[in-house]
């Protein structure tokens, strides 16, 4: 894969500009909400998962789907059930009582605009409703179910809630680099992992190829988080579409607070090119996923 070069990332912006316009359409679809769902709570859905954004985690489990052999429609369902419990977790880490945003996507946070506890019940359905997506609509019965136990792990007390807990307990802590690494390995990896699988389960991929798409996930991960943490030091508003510099005012360990910039963009950097390393055997199949990978390593907001 040493062939592509620097135009990688403008090759996965134009995959991206594709895929996003199904992407919300289907968002859009699913949440029309016609019986029972109060006004106000439909808008606060809607306001918080239509919001513009890079849709990273949806488009990776096109991209490995695709990279075995499946196609986007068939992948649909769960992307879109991945981005509504990236969505809940959006909201629910924006509130007062975790890490206090008023402003994501580059509008108001959830809680800002409909109030905290429109704010919850509206992360409490998107929660549910990933999860009746994938009941519903992927095929077949088996690999729904799979695809169910998947997420549900990812998006649980010993993954992603697990990580927020222990981030959440660690502020004005004195941590270490290992430290660090598990609580984002479980905070932000672990969605971007099941992300892979998904899209890898729903193709009825190998478990070989499975394997690789865990491998690539976790260590894309990383490097996002480590690139997150260098964007929160050095954007700004405008471009990140959120507060700068909140993670240090709340004591929050950063991986430039305790590395430095250089070497938090050498350690983002190696994961980048081990993540490449993990499916550069497929060759052109998972030449979307490569462009990725330049993305994330590359990426201004």
């Amino acid at each position: 894969m040493d062939r592509m070069n620097v135009s990688e990332p403008s090759e996965f912006n134009s995959y991206a500009l594709a895929r996003r316009d199904a992407i919300d359409a289907a968002l859009d679809q699913y949440t029309q909400f016609h019986h029972g769902c109060p006004t106000h709570l439909r808008e606060a859905i809607r306001h918080s998962l239509l919001a513009p954004g890079k849709r990273l985690r949806p488009l990776l489990v096109l991209m490995a789907a695709e990279a075995c052999g499946s196609s986007p429609e068939q992948a649909m369902p769960a992307a879109c059930a991945v981005e509504m419990v990236h969505t809940y977790s959006l909201v629910h880490d924006d509130l007062p009582a975790m890490d206090d945003d008023d402003l994501r996507r580059g509008r108001p946070s959830c809680h800002a605009a409909f109030g905290e506890a429109t704010a919850i019940l509206a992360g409490d359905a998107l929660q549910a409703l990933a999860f009746e997506v994938l009941a519903k609509y992927v095929q077949p019965p088996q690999i729904a179910a799979r695809c169910c136990a998947e997420l549900a792990t990812a998006a649980g007390a010993e993954s992603l809630v697990g990580g927020q807990a222990d981030d959440l307990d660690a502020e004005f802590a004195t941590l270490g680099v290992s430290q660090l690494e598990a609580i984002h390995r479980r905070k932000t990896g672990a969605m971007f992992r099941v992300s892979l699988r998904l899209g890898g389960i729903v193709a009825q991929a190998s478990d070989e190829h499975i394997s690789r798409l865990d491998d690539y996930g976790a260590n894309l991960g990383l490097a996002f988080q480590i690139i997150d943490d260098l964007l929160d030091v050095e954007g700004d508003v405008k471009t990140l579409g959120k507060r700068a510099q909140k993670d240090s005012t709340r004591g929050k360990l950063t991986f430039p607070a305790l590395l430095g910039r250089e070497e938090s963009s050498r350690r983002a950097a190696e994961l980048i090119s081990a993540a490449r390393r993990a499916v550069e055997p497929w060759g052109e199949p998972a030449r979307g996923l490569d462009s990725l990978a330049h993305f994330v390593l590359e990426r201004n907001r």
